[in-house]
């Protein structure tokens, strides 16, 4: 397989994963992450299925990228279509799940594949995903760490969320604490060899402060040494 091949096989898997992820989140009930506990609310308001609610708020946030000067990718736009899709097909295709016996392996096992995913997604290269763009573009405006301002926004988010009936729980707490190490760690296994090269893709992590390095990934992900999930949605 091609080097770019596998990019977009990483991409496309990476979106529809995540967007299962977060289905099975969501049957877990234990609380989902920051930004689907905001889609939630509002598709509870608005009588809108929460996948339907994710693309349509990707495609609002795209618009917010225009006066930051965010350049959109394949993988932005394909981000917009297929991760509420994935998230509403896997939501038809499994139950909720009401023991609490199924409930915590479900959300355990939801949190580790949205690292899987977003390693796949980010390695893959093809740009930011809406809500990503949005974080770095605003922090490069305001003079912000990406950390600082992904933080106050998912914070916002969340609690915007929780007022319109969003489910916030230990899930949301458990994402929060364990998807930066997930992402880091499937970053480092599922990055694309470079061309040529044998490094397996662990290149950019272990050189990445010295003056010549090429790098692997987008260089918006590489602003922050811990990469947000918030947006592989």
């Amino acid at each position: 397989m091609s080097r770019l091949s596998r990019r977009l096989v990483q991409l496309y898997v990476g979106l529809l994963l995540y967007g299962a992820s977060a289905a099975l989140l969501l049957r877990a009930g234990l609380g989902l992450v920051p930004w689907d506990v905001f889609h939630q609310g509002v598709g509870e308001r608005a009588g809108l299925s929460l996948g339907l609610v994710v693309n349509i708020t990707g495609v609002l946030l795209l618009l917010l990228w225009w006066p930051l000067r965010e350049r959109p990718g394949l993988g932005t736009v394909s981000n917009v279509l297929l991760v509420g899709l994935s998230l509403d097909a896997t939501a038809a295709l499994v139950p909720p799940v009401t023991s609490l016996a199924g409930q915590i392996p479900l959300m355990l096992g939801a949190v580790v594949l949205n690292g899987l995913a977003t390693g796949l997604y980010l390695s893959a290269s093809f740009g930011a995903g809406p809500r990503d763009g949005l974080m770095t573009g605003v922090s490069r405006v305001a003079g912000r760490s990406v950390r600082l301002v992904r933080t106050s926004i998912e914070v916002l988010v969340l609690a915007v969320g929780i007022v319109l009936g969003g489910t916030a729980g230990a899930g949301t707490v458990v994402y929060a604490v364990a998807i930066g190490p997930l992402a880091q760690f499937f970053l480092r296994v599922l990055a694309p060899p470079a061309p040529g090269g044998d490094t397996g893709g662990r290149m950019d992590f272990e050189d990445r402060g010295k003056r010549g390095t090429v790098r692997l990934w987008s260089r918006r992900v590489d602003r922050d040494n811990e990469p947000s999930s918030a947006d592989a949605g």
